[in-house]
């Protein structure tokens, strides 16, 4: 199963920073997501952006999960040379994500 089919994702950007938020549909995949969306399984999929550091903050009452890729937009807004400085598509790109079904 894709992470589309269980959550969607808001971007958002600060500096060189990137910070994804995935939210889960249903509340009965929040626990799904807790055990397969780890910073380590987060950090391979974006192995080739220069990511400093990646930390997963955890919003239970919200079903919700937010991820920061310090490093990730290549020195900012303002700085960057990249076609996406904001990282919009980096949040699209994760829901492609495959996410072990669970019953």
């Amino acid at each position: 199963m894709k992470l589309r089919d269980m959550a969607h994702i808001r971007t958002g950007d600060k500096g060189d920073t990137s910070q994804i938020s995935v939210i889960a549909y249903l509340p009965e995949y929040y626990g799904v997501l807790q055990t397969h969306l780890t910073t380590d399984r987060v950090r391979a999929f974006y192995s080739g952006l220069p990511c400093r550091h990646v930390e997963r903050h955890e919003l239970p009452a919200l079903g919700a999960f937010i991820f920061t890729l310090e490093g990730a937009l290549k020195g900012g807004v303002t700085r960057s040379l990249a076609l996406d400085p904001h990282g919009k598509t980096l949040g699209a790109l994760l829901l492609d994500l495959d996410v072990p079904e669970e019953g």
